[in-house]
């Protein structure tokens, strides 16, 4: 396989990735700063590709124990060697489907960005990029059981989705009975309808739906605005964030603008 070396969060994070194909965007960092790990935790991400969103976590959260899933080999065994890389030796990356993850103990979190085409769309004539995005007709459903079944009592359950899919992932959410679900909407710029949102719900909680304020991506100009800048570069942890059962992770304090709350990364994190 050919890949390309680039790098995450400002250069915390060394990345190598196919040169064709699928390619990481920001979907797997804004997933990691959506995760409310604390040291010791046990993560599991379903789709994990190269190894994007852990890797992410785990510059956030060193402590962390991570296994990522993916079914395509040959980007599991890029994604060891990308965790090797950074010296992440608490990941772990699995040749396998998220229908058939391999038996361990449970875990705190479970995350992923499942396929978001319905596999009667049209085919991409890159296998691995049709693979990446194309699923059945009931994906959410599949990755939401799958993943939840993994997780502790309160542990979260987060994904992101495209908008359009949004009723059919949270429809999948209860199915997999993770309730006290949260939504922050994604807005590519400030007044424009958001594209993609992160869901996330705690294994058997029975609290409230939550809308989110949600970030803006982008200001005016081509750059991202301060607070997603603070979440892409910078590995400040989204508002999401906050430990279901333990309080918030970190002392929390405000971008500028103050129109939400970040957590900054963990002192001693890379």
């Amino acid at each position: 396989m050919e890949t390309t070396d680039g790098h995450l969060l400002g250069g915390r994070v060394s990345y190598a990735q196919p040169a064709e194909g699928f390619r990481s965007g920001i979907e797997p960092v804004l997933l990691a700063a959506a995760i409310p790990a604390r040291d010791g935790d046990r993560v599991l991400e379903g789709g994990a590709g190269a190894g994007a969103g852990l890797l992410c976590l785990a510059a956030r959260v060193p402590g962390i124990t991570g296994w990522g899933i993916e079914r395509d080999p040959s980007l599991a065994a890029l994604a060891q060697r990308n965790a090797t890389a950074n010296g992440s030796t608490g990941l772990t990356f699995l040749a396998a489907s998220v229908e058939a993850i391999p038996e361990s103990g449970p875990f705190d979190h479970a995350f992923a960005n499942p396929p978001y085409h319905v596999t009667a769309g049209t085919p991409s004539p890159m296998r691995d990029r049709h693979q990446a995005k194309h699923a059945a007709a009931d994906p959410f459903a599949t990755w939401a059981t799958a993943l939840a079944g993994r997780l502790r009592p309160r542990g979260t359950l987060t994904l992101i989705a495209a908008a359009a899919d949004l009723p059919a992932c949270i429809a999948a959410f209860g199915a997999a009975r993770c309730g006290s679900g949260c939504l922050l909407p994604l807005w590519p710029r400030q007044g424009r309808p958001a594209k993609l949102a992160l869901l996330q719900g705690i294994k058997g909680g029975r609290g409230p739906f939550r809308i989110l304020p949600g970030l803006v991506l982008h200001g005016d100009g081509p750059g991202y605005t301060p607070e997603a800048e603070a979440i892409l570069r910078n590995a400040f942890a989204l508002p999401i964030a906050v430990s279901p059962s333990r309080g918030a992770l970190a002392t929390k304090r405000s971008m500028p603008p103050a129109r939400w709350i970040a957590t900054p990364p963990r002192s001693g994190s890379r």
